[in-house]
């Protein structure tokens, strides 16, 4: 996908903040510094739309981008490090959890881990529980620019194992400094969202216009 624009629309609190013009979304999912806002900034060429925090666990809300006129990237709050109470991780929780299981619009959900490190107690809850809701996931490994190239076999089957990802899956290997994975990630990210296929209404049209066509060639 060629990206012409790219804004940041809103920080929701609430499901009544959501945008309301069923564009579809892609959720990131991950701990704070895992990335995301890097990983945002690599997939639309652009240096600093996504602000990255420079405290950890700030970010309380969903954060909104949205992507020419085609889907939202829908940054959730990092898991795992913010100094909170724990009523407003429950708080938090529940909010998220609402999000992922209700919203009509959702079509995948990148959750993001750091390559460097095998997935922590709270990435394993996040992937098994998506998969246990049939939340549509797709893991991504972070920073493989910081390890060498011929440990990245090593650390991506550590991802794997510790995940309990099914045979065959793998996790898609990113480095926002070196644009590693992201043709890969946009190819995956187009099908989800079924970029570049009719509306329902535009595929009726089409198939009635081809069988009028058919009507009218000579026998």
């Amino acid at each position: 996908m060629k990206v012409n624009q790219a804004e940041f629309i809103i920080s929701a609190v609430g499901p009544s903040q959501y945008p309301e013009d069923a564009l579809p979304e892609i959720a990131l999912a991950g701990r704070s510094n895992v990335g995301k806002s890097s990983l945002i900034n690599c997939l639309i060429s652009r240096k600093n739309l996504a602000r990255t925090s420079s405290q950890p666990g700030k970010t309380q809300t969903l954060n909104y981008y949205k992507i020419n006129q085609d889907l939202y990237f829908v940054d959730l709050p990092g898991y795992g490090y913010a100094k909170v109470s724990k009523t407003k991780r429950e708080q938090w929780g529940k909010f998220i959890e609402s999000y992922l299981m209700n919203r009509e619009t959702l079509r995948l959900v990148m959750q993001l881990v750091d390559l460097r490190h095998p997935p922590s107690k709270d990435d394993q809850a996040m992937y098994e529980w998506l998969r246990h809701n049939d939340v549509p996931v797709i893991v991504v490994a972070t920073k493989a620019d910081k390890i060498p190239k011929s440990r990245w076999p090593k650390h991506i089957k550590i991802v794997r194992e510790t995940l309990g990802m099914d045979k065959g899956v793998q996790p898609l290997m990113f480095s926002s400094e070196l644009g590693l994975g992201k043709d890969e990630l946009w190819g995956i990210l187009e099908q989800a969202i079924a970029y570049g296929e009719p509306e329902p209404e535009e595929a009726n049209e089409l198939e009635i216009q081809q069988e009028q066509d058919k009507e009218q060639e000579p026998s």
